[in-house]
Parts: structure tokens; C-alpha cells; sequence
């Protein structure tokens, strides 16, 4: 097997793009990214859009 070049560049962290969320259970507002962000307080999977 054989490779030519360098690793794959998989992806830019700073690109990429954060939502503001709100927790429905302790009012928590706070900036996440990914299909299902967790409340960084009290870790409730339970959030909205904000």
C-alpha cells in the first residue's frame, strides 16, 4: 500500500458553525453545535432553539 501527500484534511474546526440554544428545564442559554446538543449546566438533553 502506498500514500502520497499528507493526511486527509477532514474538517476546520473554526468554520464551523454554532447555534444559540436555550434549556427548557433550567433556563440555561448557551452556544452549542451538532444534531443533539446537551445543556453545559445541568446536563439536560431536554433544549430549544433560541
Amino acid at each position: 500500500m502506498c500514500t502520497c501527500g499528507g493526511p486527509p484534511d477532514i474538517c476546520d474546526v473554526t468554520s464551523l458553525a454554532t447555534k444559540n440554544y436555550e434549556c427548557q428545564d433550567c433556563g440555561n442559554k448557551f452556544k452549542g453545535m451538532g444534531r443533539r446538543p446537551v445543556c453545559p449546566s445541568c446536563q439536560s438533553k431536554s433544549i430549544k432553539s433560541a
